[in-house]
């Protein structure tokens, strides 16, 4: 008698979960374009990490200090499903997750959402994301979104505490307050913020 046990079909995976990614990737990338957004940066240069906040590369490149709060995306997406979404196969937790993210990435490079974050916020340079930052943010919450299918909860928790953390440390800002000064600006917290 063999104990092992059979490998998904590897054309089905790709079916479920591969080709809704790509054709969610083609139709953000393509409309952020038609919306007038740059394909990289204007500055010129691709880097795989923009580390100052306050240049003209931030949210133009790879990944910046943000790109922690995309993988809690999927963190939280995975746990929304995981509470809303229990009787439907976990495939369906992702196409929720990465039409909701998608969704989220083509809003925030809006008028209305660019104007609110320079508004509100101390992204007073903010113009929106390059399409490649933006559908890099959507990847980042598909791993983050497979790290917590794969992670016990306790260890996912620890990860999005550290990410909370480390980027409140280094760059004063986090998904937390992102999220906080976007609904409802504290002005004592822009103030410090301002002072990085």
């Amino acid at each position: 008698m063999s104990l092992s046990v059979p490998m998904p079909d590897r054309d089905r995976l790709l079916r479920l979960w591969g080709l809704p990614a790509l054709i969610v990737i083609a139709l953000q990338a393509g409309t952020e374009h038609l919306m007038g957004h740059v394909w990289t940066c204007a500055c010129g240069t691709v880097k795989l990490f923009e580390a100052d906040v306050a240049s003209s590369g931030n949210s133009q490149q790879f990944a910046d200090w943000y790109t922690p709060s995309h993988i809690e995306h999927g963190f939280l997406f995975f746990g929304l499903g995981y509470l809303l979404l229990r009787r439907f196969p976990r495939h369906v937790w992702f196409y929720v997750a990465l039409g909701l993210e998608s969704f989220w990435e083509i809003l925030e490079n809006t008028p209305l959402i660019i104007d609110r974050y320079r508004a509100a916020t101390i992204s007073l340079n903010y113009y929106g994301d390059s399409v490649l930052n933006s559908v890099m943010d959507l990847i980042m919450m598909m791993a983050g979104f497979w790290l917590a299918a794969r992670l016990p909860v306790w260890l996912t928790v620890a990860l999005a505490v550290s990410a909370e953390l480390l980027t409140l440390y280094i760059i004063r800002d986090n998904l937390t307050l992102n999220v906080l000064m976007l609904i409802h600006p504290v002005e004592a917290i822009r103030t410090w913020q301002g002072g990085l």
